[in-house]
């Protein structure tokens, strides 16, 4: 404590000897009250006279180009601080260096009072500028603004890396305008009678088959091509015939082709083609004559007209209705002895003639376990009509199993007309049987 006042006592005077252009430069040491050599220290009389030679010192410094009262600068605390060598202060007195400032008295000042402590109490002194740098500084100034070199890459996180490409094969296909549908069935039906039933009868077994194939075409850009063929083939067993051990009770074999392009929304203008003919030899019980055979009779039908989409019901029903007003109509007979059987002029093979025909084909899925298909057909030549109305019932009793009842009325005025129903011919059977679509 005792050398800080020494030190800020003998700083003081030197300021004031120095702002007062004191002609020596030597600081004269006033003594002071106290007695080096005795334990007892007159604090009064070191304060007082701090006191005065910092008032002095105050009014000194308010008659420099700056009042006191309003300097801030960082120089003035060299003078309170830990006495500490400066390298400038003693450059400064010298003339070496001018970084304080030759025009600044507060400068001026300050360092002629740093050199005043360093050459006559030199004890007092107990740190240096190298020191301190060596320490690290309290406080740096900075003469130059300071830039900020920030890479802004360090900053940003990182990106996901890409995915590792594959290479991935296109293949382009060409869009497949057809669309194909098939309905397969096999019915069974058996009938036993005894010997002495009351009503009489005969036991018999019948097996009919019953395929239909369709692969149809349609652009979506009004032409359309429809192909549907059909097969029907049913045999069956009688104990009262002796003639024939199997006799055929259902046989067909029918292709119908439409070529149409789009008139208006359901409407097409189309050709049909109509061709059937059976598999096999038709006979009756205990008869030897054939009825009909395989191209005995072939029908072949060419039909110009419109073609009608039907779908109604939310798509339950569907099918077309084909109206030809112009239609040509082949028939040919691989028997003569068939001809008038089938509007033939005896001792010919074939007629054909000029009309007009209507067929519809339609199915309604009634519900999920029945279905009705049915199939009209009538064609005139204005001289023959032939109508067809072909029906089948079908109720599913599971996927794969399901029971049919078959009814067919047609009219035909070419063949030989019966006593009792006229030109009318009826045809009925029901069976029971597996049944396989897609």
């Amino acid at each position: 404590m005792l050398n800080i006042i020494r030190r800020a006592a003998l700083i003081a005077a030197a300021m004031t000897t120095t702002l007062t252009a004191a002609a020596d430069e030597q600081l004269v040491t006033q003594e002071l009250p106290i007695a080096t050599n005795s334990a007892l220290v007159d604090t009064a009389a070191i304060k007082a006279v701090y006191l005065e030679k910092l008032t002095a010192l105050t009014q000194t410094l308010s008659t420099v180009h700056y009042p006191l009262s309003t300097v801030k600068d960082a120089r003035i605390s060299r003078l309170f601080l830990p006495a500490t060598f400066y390298h400038s202060a003693a450059a400064h007195i010298l003339g070496t260096d001018d970084s304080m400032g030759q025009a600044d008295g507060i400068g001026e000042a300050t360092q002629r009072a740093l050199m005043a402590l360093y050459l006559n109490r030199p004890d007092l002194v107990s740190n240096t500028q190298s020191m301190m740098r060596e320490a690290g500084e309290l406080r740096t100034d900075i003469d130059k603004p300071v830039e900020q070199q920030v890479d802004i890459v360090d900053y940003e996180p990182e990106l996901p890396s890409a995915p590792e490409t594959q290479t991935v094969e296109l293949v382009v296909t060409k869009p497949n305008f057809w669309t194909y549908k098939g309905d397969h069935n096999l019915q069974f039906m058996q009938n036993y009678v005894s010997d002495n039933w009351y009503k009489g009868g005969e036991s018999n077994y019948s097996l009919i088959g019953n395929v239909i194939w369709e692969a149809n075409y349609n652009n979506k850009r009004k032409f359309k091509w429809d192909n549907k063929l059909e097969m029907k083939l049913g045999f069956q067993t009688s104990r009262d015939d002796t003639l024939h051990r199997v006799k055929t009770n259902n046989d067909l074999l029918r292709y119908t082709g439409k070529v149409g392009y789009q008139a208006a929304k359901n409407w097409y203008y189309t050709m049909q083609v109509l061709a059937y003919t059976q598999f096999a030899q038709g006979h009756k019980t205990n008869d030897p004559k054939v009825y009909s055979d395989f191209l005995s009779p072939f029908t072949l039908n060419l039909g110009l007209g419109l073609d009608y989409t039907v779908e109604a019901f939310n798509k339950r029903l569907t099918g077309s209705v084909n109206i030809a007003p112009l239609s040509y109509n082949f028939i040919y007979v691989d028997r003569a002895e068939l001809a008038a059987r089938n509007g033939i002029e005896e001792g010919k093979h074939s007629s054909h003639k000029f009309g007009s025909q209507i067929t519809a084909d339609l199915k309604w899925k009634i519900s999920d376990q029945v279905e009705w298909r049915t199939r009209l057909y009538a064609y005139t030549s204005y001289e023959r009509t032939l109508i067809e109305w072909e029906n089948t019932f079908t109720l599913r009793v599971s996927k794969y199993i399901s029971a049919n009842i078959f009814l067919y009325p047609r009219y035909d005025d070419g063949a030989p007309r019966d006593d009792s129903i006229g030109f009318w011919q009826f045809k009925e059977y029901s069976s029971l049987g597996f049944n396989y679509a897609f």
